[in-house]
């Protein structure tokens, strides 16, 4: 086995797994055997990643049954539609129950594939081999999983953790320069909700992370995700803290869905969103004018926006948001800042002020 640069665990009783970090892991036999069960395995990629790493995947499990799935590219094509090539492989190859799933790809590809597992049979194994950094600081750890619908992001879906989380860092390699941007906004939301020493090392050190120095970005998957395993073993089930991942998510989704899953990656919308949380929370009196100035320059210096598109206006801000999935009992919960480095989950703030920061976002992008 090549030895991982750091494995840590996701600590939930029974369905504890964990999570390797480090390089040339992808095509490592030694780490895949301990959590394959039976003798299928279905390979889930899409086709900007499989030419890429699946013939190393498929290498790494030659002892066993192989089948691929290789599904388009894009959060535009995470619907149940394309969803159900993934169950229509698995029927057609005659897949036990004690087949694995393997999720090679980005958020998505882990989210369908995952999703896929936990309903086949009413659940069979699930393996994660995030290739993007915002797979692997973020979607691929927690076992959230699901598809897209024209109303909402993610609202079909299931809690559904994997057998274990392979992030290799050198897939980050042949990563773009944009989607290596949007996963660095689900970085700073780490330090933004809990970790203010993070915040504060991310400051220092962003420049290095945009130039892709391989240890600063270790660390900082590895600084990530052991915030998120936290948060998670908490609350597995986002009845409580765990909401507070959400942070600028609220406004990052109404941005996707308004602009059409695809247009703005997911990252960039979080990256506007926390921009927008950043500002309502200065308006409630909670952060000073020179933290909100301190989150947006941190954003901008990821190469992530700081303001929401143009097109998109105060009302269908509202309209959207007014389906997410933290809305409870039809009031907008938001993820806000009571400091620099926390935050909580709220629907106990002045929707005027709301109102204010969403007319200003609108005008300004405009």
């Amino acid at each position: 086995m090549n030895n991982p640069t750091s494995i840590l665990k996701v600590d939930l009783a029974e369905r504890s797994y964990p999570i390797y970090i480090g390089s040339d892991l992808v095509g490592d036999s030694a780490i895949y055997r301990p959590h394959i069960h039976g003798q299928q395995v279905l390979v889930v990629s899409n086709s900007t990643v499989a030419p890429l790493y699946l013939d190393k995947v498929k290498s790494a499990l030659q002892d066993y049954q192989v089948e691929t799935v290789i599904l388009p590219d894009g959060e535009q094509y995470k619907t149940l539609e394309v969803w159900q090539q993934i169950i229509d492989s698995l029927l057609e190859n005659r897949f036990d129950r004690h087949c694995t799933v393997v999720g090679l790809g980005g958020g998505v590809v882990g989210d369908m594939a995952g999703f896929a597992a936990a309903c086949y049979q009413r659940g069979v194994y699930f393996i994660q081999v995030p290739t993007t950094l915002l797979a692997q600081v973020d979607s691929s750890v927690g076992g959230k999983t699901g598809v897209n619908h024209p109303l909402g992001k993610n609202m079909i879906g299931a809690f559904y953790q994997p057998q274990c989380v392979i992030a290799d860092i050198q897939t980050l390699s042949t990563l773009d320069d944009r989607q290596l941007s949007a996963g660095l906004a689900e970085v700073i939301k780490y330090g933004l909700i809990g970790d203010p020493e993070f915040f504060v090392w991310l400051e220092k050190n962003m420049d290095g992370l945009m130039a892709r120095d391989r240890e600063l970005l270790a660390y900082a998957i590895e600084r990530s995700c052991q915030d998120k395993a936290d948060v998670v073993a908490a609350d597995e089930r986002e009845a409580g803290n765990r909401a507070l991942l959400n942070l600028g998510h609220t406004f990052g989704h109404a941005i996707e869905n308004g602009m059409g899953y695809g247009e703005w990656l997911h990252g960039e919308a979080v990256g506007a969103g926390i921009c927008m949380a950043a500002d309502l929370s200065r308006r409630l009196g909670w952060i000073s004018e020179a933290d909100q100035a301190r989150v947006e320059a941190l954003v901008a210096r990821a190469g992530l926006p700081i303001l929401p598109p143009e097109e998109i206006g105060a009302e269908q801000f509202l309209q959207i948001m007014s389906v997410d999935k933290k809305v409870l009992a039809r009031k907008i919960r938001l993820v806000l800042m009571q400091r620099l480095g926390y935050a909580t989950v709220t629907d106990d703030f002045d929707a005027n002020l709301l109102q204010v920061t969403l007319n200003e976002y609108g005008r300004a992008s405009g």
